[in-house]
C-alpha cells in the first residue's frame, strides 16, 4: 500500500507534499489515513536526499508512464495529454492503486454514480453543460424546482461539437471546490438535465432560520421555484440580457426589470447573510456569543435588525446597561422574576460597597434594564409590534428646522415650503416626497421623525405584560410594576426607536429604488430611439462670445468638416453665407442644435433663414436634441482617441450630431448619470444608481445587436459577458487577421472562454454581404468557404485537426439565433422546407406561416425536443429580415421650420410635443417654446394611453409624441402646466 503514493507523485514530482493544500491529506478510512501518514512522512525525506542522490527517482518517474501506453482502456482522442490536475491528482490518491492507471475524464449520463466518478466528473464542469431547468432542491422546500411542464424537454442550453480543449491548471485552490472554466467545451448532450450538486454557498444559507428562497419571493411576488432558478442562474455567472432571451423557460418569461428587482433583493439577503456570518465568527472569537444571542442574529433579515441585535457588541461599544447590569450579576434575579418569582428577593442583591448594587433602587433599575433588552430582542414581540403598526395611523412629518444651516439661502429655503409643515401617512406618501423631505433634512432646513400614536404604545404594553412577559407564577404587586416599568422602559428606550429607524430605512430604500428605476426607464428610452440613417448632419453647440460649433458628419458618420461662426455678435448676415455654402457643399439638409446655453436664438435664427428660403434649394429642417454630457464627453480619454486632432469644443458638436444619426453608437460613450433624464439622481446611492444603469446600456446595446466587424470598441464594451479588456482584444484579433467570418472565430480570442462565448455571441451579428465581398476581394473563397486566419493564443499549440479547419460563413450568424440552437434550427428549415438562402425573404414567412397554421408553436417545440421559447427565437431570427433593428418601433426626432414663443400660447391651445423627461410626479415635455410643460402625473390615464405599445407603467418615456392642452401659464416663474390628450 506505500506504493500508492510514490505513484501518485510520480506524475508530477516537482511538487512536495507541503506544497499541496490540505484536503489531498484527508479520507475517511483508517487505510486511507496510515497510507496519508505514510505520504507525510516520505516527502520530508525526500526532500532531504534530493539534492545529494537526484538520479534515483528518474527511472520511478518513467515506468508509469509506460504503462500507461500500454493500457487496453478504449482510447478517447484528446488534443494534446496535460499535466495532471489538482483535482485529478485527488481522485489517484483515492483511487486503489492498479496497474493500468486511466484517468481520463468521463461524461455526465444521468445515472447514479459512485461519489469517486462523481468528485472527478465535477472536475469537467463547462459553462455549457447548463440544464433546461435545475432539478435542484428548493433549498429548505424539498420539492424539485422546475421551470417546465416536463423535465425531459431540452432547452438552449449549449453544446459544442468540438473536442475538449482542457486549459493549464492555476495553483488557485478554492477549498474544495473544482477549479472553475478549466474546460473550454463539451460532449455532453443538447437539453438533457444536468444535476447540479449542492454547493457550499446553499449549504450556508440553511443555517440562517430563514429560506433565502422563500423571502425572496416574498418580497419580490414571483413564484418560488423562479426565484430557485433565477439564484441558480446568476451564481452561474449568466447575464441578464443573456437569461432575458434564451433562458425564458426557466424564468417564466420574466421581463429584464423584473430580473434586476430580483437580483437587487438576492444581492441585499445575501449581503445580510454575509455579514451575520461575520458577526457570529466576531462574537464566537471574543467569547460572547450565547445560545439566545445566536438564535437573534440567525433570525435577522435586514441590516435595521442586525444592527439593533449586534450593535451593543461592537468593538469600541461602551457597552448597553443591560450588559453592565449582567456584569452585576443581576441577570439570574430578572430570570426568577419571569420564571419564579416567589424566590425572588431582591434585597438579596444588595451590596453597600459595590456601585450600581449599593440601594434597592440601583437592583431594580439593573433588573429593568435586563428585563427591557429581553423584550426588545425578541422576534416574537418584535412581530407583533409591527403588525400593530401595520394596522395602525404612522406617519411622517416635517417641520422647519429651529436651527436652520447659516449656509442655506433664503432661496433654497422657500423651495421646501411644501414640507415646512408636512404630515403625511407612510403608506400613503410618494417616493418623491421621499426624497425631497431626505433633502431638507441634509441641507438642515427640515426637521424630519415618524409619529407612532399612544394607542400602539398602551395595546403593545397592555399585551406584554398580560400574555408573552407574564410571569409564570404569582408575582407581588411590587414585581409586577417593575415589569411593566420594564416594558414601558423597552418601548420608549429601545422599541421605538428602532421602528423608526425601519421606517426610514424602507421609505428611503424604496423611493431610492424607484428613483433609480425611473431613470433606467428614460434611459432605455432615450437609447432605443430609432437612428436617422442614410442623412448627412450638421451639429451645432451653440453659444454667445465664444460662438457656435459646427460639425458635419455624413451617412457613415464620418467627420467631413468643423468650424465656428459667430451668430449672436452682429455678423448674422455674413456667417448665414457661410453656413449656406457649407449646407450646399455637403449636401446637408439637416441641422441639430443642442439645447444648451444660446439655444432658443439660435434655433430662432436658423427657424427665421428657413421660413425665408435662404437654403434654397435645399428643403433645410432642424431638431433640438439634448446635449448633456456632451461637454463632459469632449474631454474624455475615448474621445482624445477617436478624435484626437480636433479641439474639444468642436468635438461636443460632433457629438451633438451623432446622437441623432445613432443614439445608442454615441450615447454609450457617455457615463449614463451625465445623460440627465433621471430625478434625485445625486440623491440616491451613487453606487446602486451605476450598476443598475449600466444593467440597462448592456441590455439595450445587447438587444439591438452589433456588428462586430464595424462596430467600435465602446460600444463592444456593453455587450453582455464582454468587459473593456476583452473588447480590446476583439478589436486586436480583427486588426491582426481581418473581419470574422462567423461567430465561432470568437473562440480564438484571447480571453473569451466559453463562459464568456456562450453569453455573448446571441447578440453579435455578421453581416454576410460584407464577409462575401471581402472574401471575393481577397479571392480566398475556395468552393464556397473561406480559410480565415486564426490567431493562436499564447502558450498554446493547435492540433492538426484545429490547423486545418475551414471557417465558412453561416447566415444564421446574422440572426439573433444563438449558436447553441443552431442544429435545432436546421432541423426546422429541414421540416419546413427552407434554406438558409431564405432568411429574412418573403418565401421563408410563407413557409413558417404554414407550418404554424398546421402544427401550432408547441407542436413544433415537441417535433423539435426543445421548448417553445426556442422554437419562438428561431421563428424571429429566421423571418426578420436582414439588417433588422428593434429600434425601428421606437420615436424619432422631430425635425422642424418654425419656433413658437411662450408669449405666444394661451389656455386651452392644443399642442403636439415630445416627452423630454419622466419623473415620479410628472412628465416634462417639449413644445418648442424653449421651456418644457410639465403634465401632472394625475392627468395620466390609462385611457389616454396608445393601446398598440406594450407598457410596464402608466408612465411616459422620452421621446414619446404626445397631444397636449395648455392648462395654465406662468410667465413670471415660466411654468407652464398642460393636460394629456392622448399619446400619438
Amino acid at each position: 500500500m506505500s506504493a500508492l503514493p510514490r505513484k501518485a507523485r510520480a506524475a508530477k514530482p516537482a511538487i512536495s507534499e507541503d506544497e499541496l493544500p490540505s484536503f489531498l491529506k484527508s479520507s475517511s478510512s483508517s487505510e486511507e489515513e496510515g497510507e496519508l501518514s505514510e505520504e507525510e512522512w516520505e516527502p520530508k525525506k525526500k526532500a532531504t536526499n534530493k539534492a545529494k542522490v537526484p538520479k534515483i527517482q528518474e527511472p520511478k518517474e518513467k515506468k508509469p508512464a509506460v504503462n500507461r501506453k500500454k493500457t487496453t482502456v478504449p482510447k478517447i482522442k484528446e488534443p494534446k495529454e496535460k499535466k495532471p490536475t489538482v483535482n485529478q491528482k485527488k481522485t489517484s490518491v483515492v483511487r486503489k492503486r492498479t496497474k493500468k492507471d486511466t484517468s481520463l475524464p468521463v461524461p455526465v449520463s444521468g445515472g447514479n454514480e459512485g461519489e469517486a466518478q462523481l468528485k472527478e466528473e465535477t472536475n469537467l464542469k463547462s459553462p455549457a453543460e447548463k440544464p433546461a431547468v435545475f432539478p435542484m432542491k428548493n433549498l429548505s422546500l424539498g420539492q424539485p424546482v422546475c421551470g417546465l411542464d416536463h423535465a425531459e424537454e431540452p432547452s438552449t442550453s449549449a453544446v459544442s461539437k468540438q473536442k475538449a480543449k482542457v486549459e493549464e491548471s492555476e495553483e488557485d485552490y478554492a477549498f474544495d471546490e473544482p477549479p472553475l472554466k478549466k474546460v473550454k467545451s463539451s460532449t455532453h448532450p443538447q437539453g438533457n438535465p444536468v444535476k447540479y450538486a449542492v454547493r457550499s454557498a446553499e449549504k450556508e444559507d440553511q443555517k440562517m432560520n430563514w429560506n433565502i428562497v422563500q423571502v425572496l419571493s416574498q418580497r419580490t411576488g414571483i413564484e418560488e421555484w423562479v426565484c430557485a432558478n433565477i439564484i441558480q442562474l446568476f451564481k452561474d455567472d449568466n447575464t441578464i440580457p443573456f437569461i432575458a432571451r434564451y433562458r425564458k423557460e426557466l424564468i417564466n418569461n420574466l421581463e429584464a426589470d423584473a430580473l434586476r428587482e430580483v437580483q437587487q433583493t438576492l444581492e441585499e439577503l445575501q449581503a445580510v447573510v454575509k455579514k451575520v456570518r461575520g458577526s457570529i465568527q466576531k462574537l464566537k472569537k471574543e467569547g460572547k456569543l450565547s445560545e439566545d444571542l445566536l438564535i437573534a442574529l440567525l433570525n435577522c433579515r435586514t441590516m435595521e435588525e442586525l444592527d439593533h441585535v449586534y450593535g451593543p457588541y461592537k468593538t469600541g461599544s461602551k457597552g448597553t446597561k443591560a450588559q453592565r447590569a449582567r456584569q452585576l450579576g443581576l441577570e439570574p434575579a430578572a430570570n426568577l422574576l419571569l420564571g419564579n418569582p416567589r424566590q425572588l428577593n431582591l434585597f438579596s442583591y444588595v451590596k453597600s460597597n459595590v456601585e450600581g448594587l449599593s440601594t434597592i433602587e440601583e437592583v431594580k433599575s439593573g433588573v429593568q434594564h435586563i428585563l427591557a433588552d429581553m423584550v426588545a430582542k425578541d422576534k416574537d414581540t418584535l412581530d407583533f409590534i409591527r403588525t400593530l403598526c401595520q394596522k395602525r395611523y404612522v406617519c411622517i412629518q416635517s417641520s422647519l428646522s429651529k436651527v436652520t444651516s447659516q449656509k442655506a439661502s433664503e432661496k433654497d429655503i422657500n423651495k421646501f415650503h411644501l414640507y415646512q409643515n408636512f404630515s403625511c401617512n407612510i403608506k400613503n406618501i410618494q417616493h418623491h416626497q421621499v426624497l425631497a423631505i431626505n433633502r431638507g433634512e441634509n441641507l438642515k432646513i427640515l426637521t424630519v421623525k415618524i409619529n407612532v400614536p399612544d394607542g400602539v404604545k398602551n395595546e403593545f404594553c397592555r399585551w406584554c405584560v398580560n400574555n408573552r412577559w407574564r410571569p409564570k407564577a404569582f408575582a407581588n404587586p411590587e414585581l409586577m410594576e417593575l415589569l411593566r416599568y420594564s416594558v414601558e422602559d423597552s418601548y420608549k428606550r429601545l422599541i421605538y426607536p428602532l421602528l423608526c429607524r425601519e421606517f426610514r430605512s424602507k421609505l428611503n430604500a424604496d423611493a431610492e429604488k424607484e428613483s433609480v428605476t425611473m431613470f433606467g426607464r428614460n434611459l432605455r428610452q432615450l437609447l432605443l430611439m430609432n437612428p436617422v440613417r442614410g442623412r448627412t448632419l450638421m451639429g451645432v453647440d451653440p453659444g454667445y462670445s465664444h460662438g457656435c460649433k459646427l460639425a458635419i458628419i455624413s451617412p457613415l458618420s464620418h467627420i467631413l468638416h468643423t468650424d465656428v461662426v459667430y451668430l449672436h455678435s452682429g455678423k448674422e448676415f455674413h456667417e448665414a453665407e457661410k453656413i449656406r455654402r457649407l449646407l450646399l457643399k455637403y449636401n446637408c439638409d439637416t441641422v441639430v442644435i443642442g439645447n444648451g446655453t444660446a439655444c432658443r436664438e439660435t434655433e430662432a435664427y436658423f427657424a427665421d433663414l428657413i421660413v425665408k428660403k435662404f437654403f434654397a434649394p435645399l428643403d433645410v429642417t432642424y431638431c433640438i436634441t439634448n446635449e448633456a454630457g456632451a461637454s463632459i464627453y469632449s474631454v474624455s480619454p475615448e474621445a482624445c482617441k477617436e478624435m484626437p486632432d480636433l479641439d474639444p469644443n468642436l468635438r461636443s458638436a460632433v457629438s451633438i450630431a451623432r446622437r441623432v444619426q445613432d443614439p445608442l453608437a454615441e450615447l454609450v460613450k457617455i457615463e449614463p448619470k451625465h445623460i440627465g433624464v433621471g430625478m434625485y439622481q445625486h440623491d440616491v446611492s451613487q453606487t446602486l444608481l451605476k450598476a443598475f444603469l449600466d444593467n440597462v446600456v448592456e441590455e439595450c446595446v445587447s438587444f439591438v445587436g452589433v456588428d462586430i466587424n464595424n462596430c467600435s470598441e465602446i460600444l463592444l464594451r456593453h455587450i453582455a459577458g464582454l468587459n473593456a479588456t476583452r473588447a480590446k482584444n476583439i478589436i486586436e484579433w480583427r486588426e491582426k487577421n481581418g473581419p470574422f467570418i462567423n461567430r465561432e472565430q470568437l473562440r480564438d480570442v484571447k480571453g473569451l472562454g466559453p463562459k464568456t462565448f456562450q453569453q455573448c455571441a446571441g447578440f453579435i451579428r455578421i453581416n454576410q454581404e460584407y464577409i462575401g465581398t471581402f472574401c471575393s476581394q481577397q479571392g480566398e473563397l475556395v468552393a464556397g468557404g473561406h480559410k480565415a486566419v486564426t490567431s493562436k493564443k499564447p502558450g498554446k499549440k493547435k492540433s492538426k485537426v484545429e490547423a486545418n479547419i475551414v471557417r465558412e460563413p453561416n447566415p444564421l450568424d446574422e440572426t439573433c439565433i444563438h449558436p447553441e440552437s443552431y442544429h435545432i434550427a436546421q432541423r426546422f428549415l429541414n421540416l419546413i422546407g427552407g434554406n438558409t438562402n431564405e432568411i429574412g425573404k418573403s418565401e421563408m414567412q410563407q413557409k413558417v406561416n404554414a407550418v404554424i397554421e398546421r402544427e401550432g408553436l408547441e407542436g413544433l417545440a415537441k417535433s423539435l425536443n426543445t421548448a417553445g421559447h426556442t422554437v419562438q427565437i428561431i421563428i424571429d431570427g429566421l423571418t426578420q429580415p436582414k439588417a433588422y433593428d428593434i429600434r425601428k418601433d421606437f420615436e424619432k426626432p422631430d425635425f422642424k421650420r418654425s419656433i413658437v414663443c411662450l408669449e405666444d400660447l394661451c389656455t386651452g391651445t392644443v399642442l403636439t410635443g415630445r416627452v423630454e423627461n419622466a419623473t415620479l410626479f410628472g412628465v416634462f415635455v417639449d413644445i418648442g417654446v424653449g421651456r418644457a410643460g410639465l403634465i401632472p402625473i394625475r392627468s395620466i390615464t390609462e385611457d389616454k394611453l396608445s393601446k398598440v405599445k406594450k407598457r410596464k407603467s402608466l408612465s411616459l418615456g422620452p421621446g414619446e409624441k404626445v397631444e397636449v392642452t395648455v392648462r395654465e401659464i406662468d410667465i413670471p416663474r415660466s411654468r407652464i402646466t398642460l393636460d394629456l390628450i392622448r399619446v400619438l
